[in-house]
């Protein structure tokens, strides 16, 4: 996934890469409707499942959405070393820009460790704003 942000915590590199969707979108009306696109990739030695996930919005304005809950679209993947698991979801704003950050709340698979996941910040860019915020 070219162009994506990108950071690995213990060994897990997650990639994000953001997509304004005009088609779902009515800026007259205040709403601003993105994609992402996001590949976890396992670069570590051992298994990994991931349990819960947790996101933060923020529009324009600098008002935040917390999200939290189990797994990513209904799954709770599991990643051998070296395996992946690639997913899209999407966001909507009242503002045309905005960024996104979470974590992942992860486990060893062999031990039951618990761990977190950086998700890296990424920006929701629209062609209806002035500048990029990130």
């Amino acid at each position: 996934m070219d162009d994506g942000y990108t950071q690995t915590t213990y060994g897990i590199a997650v990639t994000v890469r953001s997509f304004f969707l005009p088609e779902q979108s009515e800026p007259d009306a205040g709403k601003y409707v993105w994609a992402y696109r996001v590949r976890i990739t396992n670069t570590g030695t051992g298994e990994a499942q991931l349990m819960l996930r947790t996101w933060e919005i923020t529009d324009a304005r600098g008002r935040v959405q917390r999200v939290h809950g189990p797994g990513v679209i209904g799954q709770q993947p599991v990643l051998k070393p070296g395996g992946r698991f690639e997913y899209t979801s999407g966001t909507p704003l009242d503002t045309p820009t905005g960024f996104m950050s979470g974590a992942y709340h992860m486990i060893w698979t062999q031990t039951g460790e618990p761990f977190d996941v950086v998700i890296p910040a990424f920006s929701l860019d629209s062609p209806h704003q002035g500048g990029r915020l990130h």
